[in-house]
């Protein structure tokens, strides 16, 4: 792995850790993939490409599942 990014999330880590625990294990190819490990404070994930376009491509997929979360957090107040 060439490219390596790591993103912390520091709002309500133990439902995002809940979240994006299930879906890690169906976002490894064999150009990407990402780890999440939870801390008291905050959700780290940890990202390796090959190739840069995998690394957008992953950060893209955290990104979008985060939004689908902060969307229904909105609802729900």
């Amino acid at each position: 792995m060439i490219y390596s990014a790591k993103i912390r999330i520091y709002k309500n880590p133990s439902v995002i850790y809940k979240c994006f625990s299930s879906e890690s294990k169906n976002l490894k190819t064999d150009r990407s993939s990402y780890t999440i490990k939870k801390s008291k404070d905050y959700v780290e994930f940890d990202i390796k490409a090959n190739d840069s376009v995998a690394l957008r491509a992953t950060i893209n997929s955290i990104i979008k599942l985060l939004t689908v979360y902060e969307k229904i957090e909105g609802l729900k107040k």
